[in-house]
This record gives C-alpha cells, structure tokens and sequence, in this order.
C-alpha cells in the first residue's frame, strides 16, 4: 500500500473517528451542561458567579503554565511520523516541568498577592495546580488519539471523568446543603468538580509516558517551543476574551451580576460544545488536506458547516426565555438578554478558526498570536468603557464585535502571509452579520404570546430543514466514501 491513505480512506477514517467524538462530545457535555439547573439551584447567585470566575482562572493558567506544548501535536504528527508516541512523551515531560517551575516562582515570590486578587483560598490555590497538571495530560492524550483518528480510548477516558466529575460536585453540594455547610458551597464544588479530571489526567500522563519511554530529548523539545511559545498569546488572548467579560463583571459591578452574566454565557454554551467538538473533528482532516496540497476540498463543507450553525445559533436565541427558566429560574430572568449576542459572539469566533489553522499549520503560529492579542486588548478595552457607560449587559455585544473583527484579522492575515485563502473572507463575514442581525432582532419575539414565537420557530424550522438537509447529505457524503483500492 501507498505509505498515506487515500483520498477516500482518509475521508472514511476521519468520518468515522470525527463522528464518534463529535457524539461523545455532545452527551458527556451535554449532560453537565443540562444539570447546570441543579447547581444554579443548590447555590446563590453570588456563589454560582465565584464558581464560574474560579474556573475563567483556571482556564487561562492552563496555556501560560503548560506553554501551551500541547497544540503541537496535531502539527508534530506530520514532523516526526514513526516517532510519534516518543513526541507526545517528551513534550508533556516538558510542560510538566514548566507548570512546577512557575507554580514554585508564583508560590514563593507572590502567593499572597495572586491569592488576594484571584479571590482563591489554599485549597483552591492547590488544585489550581493539580487541575493545570490533569487537564494538560488530557489535553496532549485527546490531540494524539484525535490526529491519529481514534477515539475509543479518547471516548473512554471523556466519559468517565466528566460524569465523575459532575456526579461528585452534585452529591457534595446537595450534602452541604443538607448539613448546613452552605458557606463553603463553593469549595464543595471545586473538590467534586476537578477531582475527577485530576485523576483522569494522571491516569492518561502515566499511558503517555509509558508508550513513548522519551521523557527528555532535545530536538522535539525545540521543535515543541518554537510552535507552542508563539501561540500562549494566542490561546491566553482567546482565554482572556471568553472570561475577562465575567472577571470585569465581578470587579466593576458585583458577584450577583456576575452570576447572571454567567449563566448568560451558559446558554451559549450549547453551541459551543457543538462548535468544539465539530472543529476537533475537523482539525485532523483540514490538516490532511493542507498537507496534500488538496485546500480546494475544504471551502465548500466549511461554508455548509457555516450556515448550519447559524440556524442552531438561531435556534437557541428563539427558545431561551424557557432555557433561562429551566437553566436559572426567575432570580436569573435578566440573562435573556444576554443570549444572542453571546451565541453569534461564539459563532464567530469558531468561524474564524478556518483561518488560523492553516497559518498554524504553515509554523505561522506568530501571525495568530499577533492578530489575537490585539483583538484581544481591543475587546478589554470596550469591555471597560461599555460595561462603565451602558451597564453589565453591554459586555456581551462587546465581544460578539472583538470576535468578529478576530475573524477577519485572521482571514487578512491568512491571505498575507500563505498568499492565498482557501475559504472566502468576504462570505465569511457576510454570513457572520447575517446571522448577527437577525439573532439580535429576534430578540422582539420575547414580547410575543409563547405560542406565536413557537409557530414562527416551527415556520423557520421547516424552511431551514428543507433548505439545509441537502448541504448536510453532501457534506456526509464527502467525508463518508468508501475507500476505493489502494495501488500496492
């Protein structure tokens, strides 16, 4: 057989690798997000809002201790094939040592000052290094199963630490609830919550070790920071962007609102984990087919991929008055109005990912980096002035714009730097503000009897079926085909 698969074969594998996690995706973070209704029931407001902005703190320590070594694996695959295993191994040696290193300089020279300005306790403190070492292990273990297209392992290992995990902080809470421990709620929450993850990322850092036997060699430790190092502003930038919004929130305004903001981001949520888990399906096949020099292949199902979330992004804006009230109850009412320009925001930004991948794979990891930083200051910046000015509530519009305007920095970029784009700026953005517009006056349906808004959505629904099944059976059928006989 020819040492690389196919067209059709590598179609049919990633399909059917993609498919599996794509599923796995949506139910195991399908169901923490639907028992979201039970922790905003077991906490108050004030608390539900420490617990999201503890975990905006630990989502953004995650890339900046770790040097962020895990996104050059999907890339490292094509650099070191046959030496995969031993690349995983070393690299995540590395990010291990890096996340110790800084943990002990923060520890030493400014723990209390971090602690004071974070709002975190000793314990919390504790496992936000605990929860950087896990979930970075989870990390390297997911991008080496996905570029390899497997997922039963990957699927294994999702499955029991996420359902652990949202099983334990359910029980802990519901007790302290019980045993009039209501004041640490909180902590209840951190120690069911990220406990899981943390044993799951051992448990996976242990196979990688053990399969790759490479825990220090020098040229794939270049290799790794050369990529990763351009990129921590980049994932920081994009980290900074989905919780400064909150975190500012929570200083500027207050707890309570921060809650309600942040419920706000949970219906949003939704499509993220359907725009997340889509993408980490996709990566592995886009960077298939940049390395074959078979780009014409992608803009197509892009576009089809493009328009079917801006239906689902509809979709959740049209139903979240009841998705607030199962999600919240009245106490969160407010967060209505957060919905839609929280949804596109989230659609935008994973539109723009179809530009960044291609400069990361070309090792153009600087022009991304560059081009979200300095979206990345222009959303605090408008977060700041807005959220001052027009209350809370504007927060969200200000970063549905600062994603937007990433989305077409990185397609400029894109263009400049490889000297060709293979998906079309200009319908990129068309789609975006389309989407956008009527997202934000569907919001007038709110003022309508239930019934009438659900007969629209029915309507819509219908039209959006018949228009969009035919993109769906196409995009399917692409990456579904039956691999034709290799040449020996």
């Amino acid at each position: 057989m020819n040492e690389k698969m196919s067209k059709n074969a590598l179609n049919r594998k990633a399909f059917v690798a993609g498919f599996f996690f794509v599923l796995v995706q949506i139910l195991v973070r399908g169901i923490s997000f639907l028992t979201t209704p039970i922790y905003t029931r077991l906490v108050s407001t004030s608390q539900y809002g420490e617990i999201r902005i503890y975990e905006s703190w630990l989502l953004i320590a995650v890339p900046v201790m770790s040097l962020c070594l895990y996104r050059s694996v999907l890339k490292a695959y094509f650099e070191f094939e046959g030496h995969f295993d031993e690349y995983v191994s070393a690299t995540h040696f590395l990010s291990t040592l890096s996340t110790l290193i800084m943990f002990s300089c923060i520890t030493i020279f400014c723990r209390k000052w971090f602690m004071d300005f974070t709002g975190m306790n000793t314990l919390m403190y504790i496992y936000l290094l605990l929860f950087v070492l896990g979930c970075t292990g989870l990390y390297f273990f997911q991008n080496k199963e996905l570029q390899l297209h497997r997922y039963q392992k990957s699927t294994l290992v999702t499955s029991i630490t996420m359902l652990s995990a949202t099983g334990l902080s359910i029980l802990l809470l519901y007790i302290g609830n019980k045993t009039d421990h209501k004041d640490d709620l909180v902590i209840l929450r951190v120690i069911g919550f990220y406990t899981p993850q943390i044993i799951g990322g051992a448990v996976v850092i242990m196979l990688m070790w053990r399969a790759g036997r490479n825990l220090i060699n020098k040229k794939y430790w270049i290799y790794a920071l050369k990529y990763s190092i351009p990129l921590i502003p980049e994932v920081l930038s994009i980290q900074i962007m989905n919780q400064a919004d909150k975190i500012m929130i929570q200083k500027m305004v207050s707890d309570h609102f921060a809650g309600i903001f942040a419920l706000g981001t949970t219906i949003s949520f939704i499509i993220f984990i359907l725009e997340d888990a889509v993408w980490n399906a996709w990566r592995p096949w886009l960077f298939e087919k940049i390395d074959r020099d078979e780009i014409k292949d992608i803009e197509k199902p892009w576009l089809n991929v493009a328009l079917i979330f801006s239906f689902l992004s509809w979709g959740l804006v049209a139903v979240a008055p009841e998705a607030i009230r199962i999600l919240g109850g009245k106490k969160y009412a407010d967060a209505v109005w957060l919905v839609a320009p929280m949804v596109t925001g989230t659609l935008f930004r994973f539109f723009s990912y179809g530009f960044s991948a291609v400069l990361s794979f070309q090792n153009k990891t600087q022009y991304v980096a560059a081009g979200t930083v300095g979206v990345m200051f222009v959303n605090v910046g408008l977060n700041w002035v807005c959220i001052k000015y027009f209350g809370y509530q504007a927060a969200a519009y200000t970063t549905a714009a600062s994603y937007l305007l990433l989305l077409i920095v990185q397609g400029i970029l894109e263009k400049h730097v490889t000297g060709k784009t293979i998906i079309s700026i200009p319908k990129m953005v068309i789609v975006s503000l389309i989407t956008f517009g009527i997202n934000v006056l569907s919001m007038f349906l709110y003022k309508l009897d239930w019934y009438i808004r659900y007969a629209v959505i029915l309507a819509v629904a219908a039209v959006a079926f018949v228009t969009l099944m035919p993109m769906m059976k196409q995009l399917l059928k692409q990456l579904k085909k039956k691999p034709k006989k290799e040449e020996k």
